[in-house]
This record gives C-alpha cells, structure tokens and sequence, in this order.
C-alpha cells in the first residue's frame, strides 16, 4: 500500500510538472511506472502523450495482465488526438490479437467509427468511405444486439450518401463537359453517354436514393443533348429515346419543378421526328 501510494504521489507531481519531467519518464526503464503515468495522462485528457508512452509499452506489455488494455487505450488515445488512420489500424490490431477479449465489441466499433471520421468529402477518392462502411457492416454482422448498432446504422447510411454523391458529381460532370464550348462532335457524344451510364448505374446501385429524381434529370438532358449533338443517322433514333426519357420522367415525377423543361423537350422532340 505504502509502494502505491508513493506512486500515485510521483506521478502527480510529475503529471503537474514541465516537459522536462515528461522525458524523463519517457526514459524511465520502470516499466510500471510509465504504464500508470500513461494512465494518468489518458484519464486528464493528455491522449498525445499517453500515445507517446503507449507506442512502445504495448509490446513490452505483450503476455502481461496489461496487454489488453494498453492495446486498447493506446487506439482510443490516437482516435481522442485525431490520428484516425494510426487509431483505425490499431483497433483493428486488438481484436484481430483479442476476438474475446474485454474491449472486443468497443474496438470494432471504433474501426468503423476511426474511417467515418478519417472520410473525404464526395468529390475526392472515396475508398476509406467504402472501408469504413464495410467496418460498420462487420460490427453489426459480429454485434448484432449491441448497443452501438443504431449509431452504426446511421453512420452506414450516411456514408453511402457519400458514394451516392460522389456519383451524382460524376454523372453531372460528365453532363456538363458534352456542352463545353470547342469540344469536337465525337467529344460531345461520348460525354452525353458517360453521364448516362453513370447516373442509369447509380440508380440501379442505389434505387432508393433522395437524388433519384437529379439522376433522372441528368439522364433525361444527357439523352437530348445526345440526340442534339449526333450525326443524321442517329439523331431520329435518339430523339425517339429522349422523348421517351422525357414521358418516362414525367410519369415517375408528376410534381417535379423540371416537368416544364421535360415537356419543353418533348415538344421539340415530335417536331424533329416529325410526329
């Protein structure tokens, strides 16, 4: 007790100390002592420093009663300082290490909670979007009664608005470099027919998305710009298509702000098909 006490006095006086008293425990060869002091540093916030000391204890620590929680706490302390990719890695290195171990259902979670923090924004590469929804999937599917299932669910879902964003960007993209002044005719189709394809696989990836009706808006003007832009031998053909598009978005969205534009292309549509 006396040994205890003695420790818990030292290290407050050097949790209250300067930076120089942080190396010197940094140093220490006491292994026990930098574990507690780490500890201390997680429980007052300090999650940059407790990291620092954790990063090698973990492996000193290997087959002790504290291998565990050392593993544990060293990827809450990276997720605490915002090293998502660091905590991501290391939360998977727990359960991987410890499938029943105490932290188990906590570090899992925490997998999918370090990539959904780390996820870019849609216009970028959305791989640790995909990574961190596959995360979330296999804490459910390993979790299925846990408590954290509903916020990751949510999480899920929010990420896959992502995808479906990212998408939607390229699909209008696409759209909007067909009518980019100075691109050649053969340019102009072959963009038209991106944006198609990307939106028409969007809405099959994703059917029940809130930007169904802009995928369809986008395949709806892809379709007679496409039929505006092509060679006599197609245009008829292609006209026939938009107009059908353009009925087609009508019937799915009656109440739509874009009928007008819609029954604006149908009309010009019969007159060059010549119905």
């Amino acid at each position: 007790m006396k040994k205890k006490l003695l420790l818990f006095a030292s290290l407050t006086a050097l949790l209250t100390g300067c930076a120089g008293e942080f190396n010197k425990v940094f140093k220490s060869t006491d292994y026990d002592f930098r574990y507690e002091y780490a500890k201390q540093c997680f429980a007052q916030g300090k999650y940059s420093k407790a990291e620092s000391l954790l990063i090698d204890l973990i492996t000193l620590k290997k087959g002790t009663d504290d291998a565990q929680e050392s593993l544990y706490m060293l990827a809450m302390s990276q997720f605490m300082s915002s090293n998502y990719d660091g905590a991501a890695e290391t939360f998977k290195k727990y359960y991987q290490t410890y499938p029943r171990g105490q932290y188990a259902e906590q570090a899992m979670f925490y997998v999918g909670q370090s990539l959904y923090q780390g996820a870019p924004e849609p216009r970028l590469d959305q791989t640790p979007t995909i990574g961190a929804i596959n995360a979330y999937q296999q804490f459910m599917d390993f979790f299925p009664d846990s408590e954290q299932r509903e916020v990751a669910q949510k999480r899920m879902f929010e990420l896959q608005d992502k995808l479906v964003q990212k998408e939607l960007l390229s699909a209008q993209l696409y759209f909007n470099l067909g009518g980019y002044f100075g691109n050649i005719n053969s340019n102009n189709e072959s963009n038209y027919i991106s944006s198609i394809v990307c939106a028409q696989n969007a809405l099959k990836t994703y059917p029940y998305s809130k930007w169904r009706e802009d995928f369809s808006l986008l395949i709806m003007k892809s379709k007679f710009q496409l039929a505006e832009n092509s060679s006599n031998d197609k245009r008829i053909d292609r006209y026939r298509d938009a107009e059908d598009e353009c009925y087609g978005f009508i019937n799915e969205f009656p109440e739509s702000k874009n009928k007008a534009l819609a029954e604006k292309y149908i009309a010009k549509c019969k007159k060059m098909i010549g119905d």
